[in-house]
């Protein structure tokens, strides 16, 4: 079955393309991302060999002492500038087990098929190979998404995508046949001074309508939206957005890895380990 085309990947390699120039002014979110995929990199102890960065950008992300890295990027300029591979994260043009960790940073909320593209990530991997990955989820640009329904109230138009949340991100990973899943939030605010400098930042990002069913929105809609982004402004006239951090973890599987005992397995009654001793006369 058919994933539905809720991207337009066209779009999105050609707004990767012209962001690609100017990207490092605009790189904070990603910047905040890489933080913390190399926290949770540097708590795992094991040697990495063979690694795959899965949506480069600018190729800031710098894998592990002495291992190789190939870095895939789905708009053109980005790949050619890190001398990487053009492809899209739920079509890689890899063999099953070529790698032994796989980043992903601040690309998979815009792809059609989220499930398909975890499961080749998880192909790709070797037996107990790991990985990370990071987006923006669920809950993210809320007073962006007010400003536009005020703009917009008689003829609401779908204007930013769907999100995933952190919950459906860690059931996802458990779909795709990772183990030992783990998917936590960090959240990012940002204060504005103006509704043009949001809109220029996720424009810098590659991160504007990439819908496949888009339509512009009129000026006078456009001049409401600023206006009641405005409005939510706090006494300093800085209005705070608030960008959501989806963390994912998974492992390839392997024999070698803990399993959870089985249900009914324990030799202990809860009841007795919780039950008072008593006291001593």
């Amino acid at each position: 079955m058919t994933a539905p085309a809720i991207f337009d990947r066209s779009a999105r390699r050609l707004r990767r393309d012209r962001a690609q120039p100017d990207y490092a002014e605009h790189d904070f979110l990603r910047a905040a991302m890489l933080d913390g995929i190399a926290e949770r990199l540097d708590a795992v102890t094991r040697p990495f060999h063979d690694v795959l960065d899965l949506g480069c950008f600018d190729g800031a992300f710098l894998p592990p002492p002495g291992a190789r890295v190939a870095r895939v990027d789905p708009g053109f300029a980005f790949a050619r500038a890190v001398h990487g591979v053009q492809a899209d994260e739920d079509r890689l043009p890899f063999a099953d087990r070529s790698f032994d960790l796989v980043v992903s940073i601040g690309v998979l909320d815009q792809i059609d098929d989220l499930p398909g593209a975890l499961t080749l990530i998880r192909r790709v991997l070797r037996p107990d190979g790991l990985f990370l990955g990071a987006f923006v989820g669920g809950g993210s640009l809320p007073r962006l998404r007010a400003a536009l329904r005020q703009a917009e109230a008689e003829r609401p138009v779908a204007r930013l995508h769907p999100q995933v949340d952190v919950r459906s991100a860690g059931d996802l990973l458990m779909r795709a046949g990772f183990t030992l899943p783990v998917a936590d939030i960090e959240t990012l605010d940002v204060r504005y001074r103006d509704f043009g400098r949001l809109l220029g930042d996720l424009r810098g990002m590659g991160a504007s309508n990439l819908l496949a069913e888009r339509r512009p929105i009129a000026r006078t809609a456009l001049a409401m939206a600023a206006s009641a982004f405005a409005g939510m402004a706090d006494d300093d006239g800085r209005t705070a957005e608030q960008f959501n951090l989806v963390f994912l973890t998974g492992w390839a599987p392997d024999p070698s890895q803990p399993v959870p005992a089985k249900r009914g397995s324990a030799t202990a009654s809860l009841a007795e380990a919780l039950r008072t001793p008593p006291k001593e006369g």
